[in-house]
């Protein structure tokens, strides 16, 4: 996969994001994924290249998306096709109420990349690279946390957990505070939240719990590029999940799916803030236009830049946003 294509997602995700941070704190979440979509689309159709969306956005919560099987890019026909695993705004409660964490993201790897996970639930952990090949899915979550404890060389009580705050890990928080671990609840990002588990200094050691399948696929592009380590497992609500993942091409609903079954070869992951986070400035606007921070990591090369980008509206095209 050309190299040169991380620096051109940047411009998307660029997009993205300063198109959803004009909604920042405005109350009015489908608004801000709505301008993030359009932008990032626009600003994908400006490239020289083929792509094709494999995971989409948008679908569980009825808003505006790049759907899967969307062709981008203004490349020729017989390029290679590049398979794009994007979420216009990763937060989009978060932009409305004005929280940080929110980012627009995309994930590029080369065509059979990416698990084609349909939208639904996935059961996630994930860890930095000193945890790697210490999870297991499939045991108690206190094993779970003795074994990247053990990894990690801490004691269990000083591990740092990351769990989406909702009903449903309800049992997985006490067993959490039964073991004496440390917990940070969060409402929304567990993109975000796995990156930082591969962050020395983000004091995040572990992402236990449900939620959405596209992120995990999103997450684990990441964690590829970082070193790290992630496991999931798909949660069905319902027949119809079980019969659109059947169209989908996946036959084993039970399967255990280690990080290189979410994203394989090489893969690029790229992000912008569009609020104040951990591990990135969210956009600052300014009297002639933007200011944006992103993060371009390659899993080939093993490298990761931090790019700071001064926008002038008057003199580029706004592509949207």
């Amino acid at each position: 996969m050309d190299r040169n294509l991380a620096l051109e997602f940047v411009r998307v995700t660029e997009g993205a994001a300063i198109g959803a941070a004009r909604w920042t704190g405005r109350g009015e979440k489908n608004a801000a994924d709505d301008a993030a979509v359009t932008a990032m689309r626009n600003c994908f159709n400006s490239i020289d290249f083929c792509g094709k969306i494999i995971i989409g956005e948008g679908e569980m919560d009825e808003a505006p998306m790049l759907y899967i099987g969307e062709t981008v890019g203004r490349g020729q026909s017989g390029q290679k096709k590049i398979e794009i695993a994007c979420d216009p705004l990763e937060g989009t409660s978060i932009t409305a109420k004005g929280g940080s964490e929110a980012i627009a993201v995309i994930a590029a790897a080369e065509e059979g990349g990416f698990l084609h996970a349909p939208d639904m639930y996935m059961n996630k952990i994930a860890v930095g690279p000193a945890a790697k090949g210490r999870i297991d899915i499939t045991k108690s979550i206190s094993w779970n946390l003795k074994a990247v404890a053990e990894g990690l060389k801490k004691n269990v009580q000083d591990l740092m957990v990351i769990i989406l705050d909702r009903p449903r890990h309800a049992e997985i928080i006490q067993e959490c505070r039964t073991l004496g671990t440390r917990i940070r609840l969060i409402g929304d990002g567990d993109v975000s939240a796995a990156v930082a588990t591969a962050q020395a200094d983000s004091g995040i050691d572990i992402l236990l719990g449900i939620g959405g399948a596209p992120e995990g696929v999103i997450s684990a592009a990441a964690l590829r590029c970082l070193g790290g380590d992630m496991q999931g497992q798909l949660i069905y609500t319902t027949e119809a999940e079980k019969d659109r993942c059947g169209k989908m091409g996946i036959s084993d609903l039970n399967k255990v799916y280690q990080l290189d079954d979410l994203a394989r070869g090489n893969v690029m992951f790229i992000a912008t803030g569009v609020t104040n986070g951990s591990f990135l400035r969210g956009v600052r606007f300014n009297g002639s236009g933007a200011v944006t921070h992103s993060i371009v990591m390659r899993s080939e090369s093993g490298t990761i830049r931090e790019i700071h980008t001064k926008h002038h509206f008057a003199y580029k095209p706004r592509h949207g946003w």
